[in-house]
């Protein structure tokens, strides 16, 4: 094993499970995930460490507990190991948003996604805000639709909006950058750090739907530009035109509005997700 993972699960984030069997779902940028099977079901082990460009990974796990307990009644358990922090918690399964949309995506136009699925990843967004967080990371990735639990806005270690223990904090240093909003950007460049907010979180929830939708990122630039110049393209703009048929046509250029008070916020696209069902 090299310093870049992946890690197996510390005995203290096992002990407590009973665990059965587990596999590696997951491995890059300081995290390593594993599914393991509990006799309360299965649960997501995530072991942080510090990767070679980032060294707030190591704490990503144990803040993201912390944020957990906060919002759900569920187990949750954390800790530290010898190279950062570990959580255990439920696993969520279903589909990401990006999986599921993917038979919609065609070279020269998009089919009609479900607007019903658009609409449980808004509701998911709209009732983390509405207990007053910002999740600051919204991505396809991280809503996971379950065809019988529901949909879920998972990953939340980079949320803002309440109280987090001192040692396993860290500053928003910005989000994956396709969908990080203009401002996001434009402070990250400037200062190193941003602050996210619920209007981020809705150009970040617009770009989401856009690129699931279409597989196109909304803003153009090098599958190869260092994140800098990825910024930069998005402080600059324009977005790509929206070719999204259906409601989604008019409400993601809306989302991606440049100015965060021209966006709707995150009820107002349930009201306008719902009223197109």
């Amino acid at each position: 094993m090299n310093s870049d993972g992946p890690y197996d699960p510390p005995e203290g984030a096992l002990s407590p499970l009973n665990p059965g069997p587990m596999k590696l779902v997951l491995n890059r940028r300081g995290s390593t995930v594993w599914e393991v099977k509990t006799e309360l079901g299965p649960y997501a082990v995530k072991v942080g460490y510090a990767s070679k460009t980032h060294a707030w990974t190591a704490l990503a796990p144990a803040r993201e507990a912390a944020i957990l307990r906060q919002l759900t009644r569920e187990r949750i358990l954390s800790g530290e190991w010898e190279r950062g922090t570990w959580s255990a918690q439920p696993w969520r399964k279903g589909d990401s948003l990006y999986e599921l949309w993917e038979p919609h995506r065609f070279e020269s136009e998009p089919t009609v996604p479900d607007v019903g699925e658009a609409l449980s990843c808004a509701v998911a967004l709209a009732a983390l805000h509405e207990k007053g967080w910002v999740h600051g990371d919204v991505q396809p990735a991280h809503f996971i639709l379950g065809r019988t639990a529901g949909t879920f806005l998972i990953d939340l270690a980079l949320a803002r909006g309440g109280a987090v223990p001192r040692g396993y904090d860290f500053p928003y240093r910005g989000c994956l950058v396709h969908y990080e909003a203009p401002e996001i950007s434009a402070s990250v460049l400037e200062s190193g750090t941003a602050m996210p907010t619920r209007e981020s979180d809705v150009y970040a929830l617009g770009a989401s739907l856009f690129i699931s939708a279409t597989g196109w990122r909304h803003v153009d630039y090098p599958d190869d530009a260092s994140r800098e110049d990825q910024r930069r393209a998005i402080v600059a703009g324009p977005h790509r035109p929206v070719n999204v048929p259906g409601v989604l046509g008019s409400l993601v250029p809306h989302m991606l509005s440049r100015a965060p008070a021209d966006r709707p916020s995150s009820a107002e696209v349930c009201e306008t997700l719902s009223a197109a069902l």
